[in-house]
């Protein structure tokens, strides 16, 4: 294969990761609207869509295998052919998170703990996962970086969610409770709820990783 078309091929490739991402944070902010609306409509969109992004996984997946089996590549190119082939398993994780809150939103029929601001938190974890694209565009190592300690944040604000749920559920130990099933179903769903952002702000750190190792043959970050 003559040099240019080779190139070429690696340019598509990153081109098609970006591509991916745009439509995977597409699908995020909408499970978010739909939780925040329940909006059962919008709900059902994000969780049918989930199959195109499960193509476009598979489509690169099969690029990424063609470039490694035909062009054998080595140094910067090995290490971007298999950063880009990691950063699309993630981006294929957090369209499963964001079909998770498409799922949530079926049972979310009434507000429980509105002190716990779940939009807050999910529009942090989204910002990190698009900034950790923008440094995979650009190759930016010191954005990878940020994106790692901006997690600790994450934690935190997750931690202290869980934490005012599980307060607040012992606060109200005691008190009459009409329907005791659903408020434990609602508590349930809001748990998994801030579990799934936190996950989100975990893949979006090691979209950073394979970054970082992709532009500096450095692997700190992984873990």
């Amino acid at each position: 294969m003559p040099r240019e078309s080779y190139q070429a091929q690696l340019e598509a490739l990153r081109e098609d990761v970006l591509y991916m991402s745009e439509v995977v944070l597409e699908r995020l902010r909408m499970g978010l609207d739909a939780l925040a609306r329940k909006d059962d409509r919008l709900a059902r969109k994000v969780i049918e869509g989930d199959d195109e992004i499960n193509g476009m996984y598979l489509d690169l997946e099969g690029d990424c295998i063609d470039l490694f089996a035909l062009q054998q590549p080595v140094a910067g190119d090995l290490r971007f052919i298999a950063s880009s082939f990691k950063v699309i398993t993630d981006l294929e994780r957090i369209a499963d998170l964001a079909t998770n809150l498409g799922e949530y939103t079926f049972d979310a029929d009434r507000d429980v703990f509105p002190e716990v601001d779940v939009q807050a938190i999910g529009e942090f974890a989204e910002t990190m996962v698009a900034d950790a694209m923008a440094a995979y565009a650009a190759g930016d190592a010191d954005a990878c970086y940020a994106i790692d300690e901006r997690d600790t944040e994450l934690d935190e604000r997750c931690e202290r969610a869980s934490d005012t749920v599980v307060r607040e559920l012992i606060g109200i130990e005691g008190d009459p409770v009409d329907d005791v099933d659903q408020l434990m179903t609602d508590v349930s769903r809001l748990l998994l709820t801030i579990r799934d952002l936190e996950r989100v702000g975990d893949h979006a750190v090691n979209i950073s990783a394979r970054t970082l190792y992709m532009v500096e043959n450095d692997d700190e970050l992984i873990f």
